[in-house]
């Protein structure tokens, strides 16, 4: 089924009339290259529109300084938002910055897999104009749910942080100038003055 969208009418959640196979999937979001697609575990199909100038700039920033890191440590694999993970719960997921431990990336997977079939160690979530606040923190408890060892939202509009872990309550920093994480990426840790104020 083809669908045509509006790009005012997103975001919009469409439902999968069956469970998606990779290849199908890829063959549906090539139809909507200029936007962000998700699905959840129940089938729902997310399209969202592409990121704001703003959160492009922030979310390039914090890419940039997860990558310096892990490649001094040398150790995992950074991803942007255009990889896209299945979780072990069957939703497709694309955290605006990821990392994952290269003993879990050469781990064997689903043959001929065109995606990461994993949920990553260490995912973070950059909160856009566009972004209502529920979805997102249902999202970052379900990474936890599914195996994500540690997982930030960043939220410029509250200059919050909320941290998630397995097991635990959330922590929401108000204002902090950094966050500094734990295991399974400890030592890494980011400033916020650029996130905060891109133009700063």
């Amino acid at each position: 089924m083809v669908y045509e969208i509006e790009e005012s009418y997103l975001p919009i959640t469409l439902t999968a009339p069956a469970p998606m196979t990779d290849e199908q999937f890829l063959a549906f979001c090539e139809k909507y290259p200029d936007d962000r697609i998700e699905m959840t575990a129940e089938g729902d199909i997310l399209i969202m529109p592409p990121a704001g100038s703003a959160s492009s700039n922030q979310n390039s920033y914090i890419i940039a300084r997860l990558h310096i890191w892990a490649e001094r440590l040398n150790q995992g694999a950074v991803y942007d938002s255009n990889g896209l993970f299945v979780l072990p719960n069957g939703a497709r997921r694309s955290p605006d910055a990821a990392w994952v431990s290269y003993s879990r990336i050469d781990a064997p997977g689903p043959d001929d897999a065109l995606f990461t079939h994993l949920a990553p160690d260490f995912a973070i979530e950059l909160r856009s104009a566009s972004d209502r606040l529920a979805p997102l923190r249902r999202k970052m408890q379900e990474y936890v749910d599914q195996g994500t060892q540690l997982a930030w939202l960043i939220d410029p509009q509250r200059r919050a942080v909320e941290i998630y872990r397995p097991g635990l309550e959330p922590e929401i920093l108000v204002d902090p100038e950094s966050v500094a994480a734990e295991a399974p990426v400890e030592g890494f840790r980011l400033s916020l003055a650029r996130v905060w104020n891109p133009r700063g």
